[in-house]
This record gives C-alpha cells, sequence and structure tokens, in this order.
C-alpha cells in the first residue's frame, strides 16, 4: 500500500515532511494527491498551499500549458 492510500484509508495527517508529495494542507491529510482527488482548488487555494501568490500559479500554469503545447506540436 502507498503511503496516500495509507492515509486517506485511516483518515490521519501524514507527517512525513521529506514525502514528496507532502504538503502542509489538513483538508487533504497534507498530502497533494489526497487533495488532488478530493476536491477542486482555485488557484487561490494552491498558493497558500505553496505559500506563493495566486498569480505566480497563475504564470506558473501558462509556462506548464505552453510547453505542453510545444511538446505536442514537435512531435507532428
Amino acid at each position: 500500500m502507498k503511503c496516500f492510500e495509507y492515509h486517506k484509508e485511516i483518515k490521519n495527517q501524514c507527517t512525513k515532511q521529506s514525502c514528496r508529495y507532502w504538503i502542509e494542507s489538513s483538508d487533504c491529510n497534507n498530502c497533494c494527491i489526497i487533495g488532488a482527488n478530493k476536491e477542486n482548488f482555485t488557484l487561490q487555494d494552491v498558493g497558500k498551499i505553496f505559500k506563493v501568490t495566486r498569480m505566480r500559479i497563475c504564470q506558473i500554469e501558462k509556462i506548464a500549458v505552453k510547453k505542453l503545447k510545444d511538446k505536442i506540436l514537435a512531435t507532428i
């Protein structure tokens, strides 16, 4: 059983801060995978989790979308 499956099943907060999926959010047991499967997040919500502004999350989103489009176009 994977870590996030375990914490989802027992409904307990993860304390392993060295985990690559750990975030400081009690709503999703400190696990970004549980949070992503649980609800839709606004840019503001994501910013609070990662301690950056909503605008910075928007910038990161735009960069990621551009990279994905460029990669798709490169394979055509």
